[in-house]
């Protein structure tokens, strides 16, 4: 599917309100969507099971239900936009779509990066994406997220065809992220001393700050733009060193660390002779080698084109350690990625040895 960003880019907010119907909208992603729909002016129908942070949004609509089969609090109903943030099972996208395809304009569906078949260089919007030998597995894990999220894509299409606009996110950062991938970092600046950094400062990495997420998706529906784009900064615009440069400096300025935070580099080589497990270890970067080489190089022209704004890495990272200082002490103690503070310091302590006993 391609692209349709047609004509000049109207002042935002033109036009009487949009009626916006999120499923989901109460957890991170949803959450910074609905609070942007509501300070531009939209009127906002929540659909969800009611489980997850059900005090959010009081004044705002509420259907209950589930998307497993009891969407009769949809019937009838007329929208002008779906967003659809909670979609992982084509099943239930099918469901969803084919229910609202009389009544509303637009659908638009937060997919994946991970859709994509290879990182061996550098996806666009039209590269191949992966596929499941059986198509009816709705387990969804490591290995089928990436081609169910292309699959939810597709049942979308199949049901407003030519109506639908996809995003494709890479990693999703920013305040109240819990998976804690790209909170690590302030994070772990924030407590100071050594901290275990990988391969080198110049790694490219790619991430969208769920604002930045959350803008991109009122625009294009605003301007009724369908299509598919991957939504991720440019590539090349940020790196591992960016990011660890912008943790110090915020750790330094609002947590005030007694001993300086300070990243050690570390060869991917050692750390893998030493047991740190990479993708978990040392979250939101990749090893700029082999089969995932380009995972840090998605192109993002077409997003670029249709009014994407990235902001400046501090600011997501000052604004990301903020919130995570006013976690609750279990959260802040027991983060879900990055590597364990004793297993961090047992490899700088073997790779400052190996240091010593290298030849001059």
């Amino acid at each position: 599917m391609t692209a349709a960003w047609v004509g000049a880019k109207p002042s935002l907010g033109a036009g009487r309100p949009l009626r916006i119907l999120i499923l989901g909208g109460t957890r991170f992603i949803g959450v910074y969507m609905t609070e942007l729909a509501l300070r531009r002016g939209h009127i906002v129908t929540l659909f969800n099971r009611g489980e997850t942070n059900p005090q959010l949004f009081p004044k705002v609509e509420k259907l209950r239900g589930d998307r497993d089969g009891q969407l009769d609090a949809l019937r009838g109903r007329k929208w002008d936009v779906v967003i659809d943030d909670s979609g992982f099972v084509p099943r239930h996208v099918s469901l969803a779509a084919q229910l609202l395809a009389p009544n509303v304009r637009q659908y638009l569906f937060v997919s994946s990066v991970s859709v994509y078949a290879s990182f061996a260089t550098a996806p666009d919007e039209d590269s191949p994406v992966g596929k499941l030998a059986d198509e009816s597995i709705e387990k969804v894990d490591e290995n089928t997220y990436g081609p169910l999220k292309s699959l939810c894509e597709q049942a979308a299409e199949a049901a407003l065809p030519g109506r639908v606009t996809v995003l494709r996110p890479g990693y999703i950062v920013g305040p109240n992220d819990n998976s804690d991938r790209f909170t690590y970092w302030p994070a772990r600046a924030a407590r100071g001393g050594e901290m275990l950094a990988p391969d080198g400062p110049g790694d490219a990495i790619q991430f969208v700050d769920v604002r930045d997420l959350a803008r991109f998706t009122l625009d294009v529906l605003e301007h009724n733009v369908a299509g598919t784009f991957n939504v991720v900064s440019p590539p090349g615009r940020f790196t591992m060193g960016d990011l660890l440069s912008a943790s110090i400096s915020c750790a330094n300025a609002l947590a005030k660390p007694s001993a300086p935070p300070r990243a050690v580099w570390v060869p991917v080589e050692f750390m893998q002779q030493h047991n740190v497990v990479l993708a978990s270890d040392m979250p939101i970067w990749n090893a700029p080698t082999g089969a995932d080489a380009a995972f840090a190089k998605v192109n993002v022209a077409r997003a670029l084109q249709a009014g994407l704004t990235i902001r400046a890495i501090k600011d997501t990272v000052c604004d990301t350690l903020v919130w995570h200082l006013g976690r609750p002490a279990p959260e802040r103690l027991a983060l879900k990625a990055g590597i364990d503070p004793m297993r961090e310091h047992e490899v700088l302590v073997a790779w400052h040895a190996a240091a010593v006993r290298a030849p001059a």
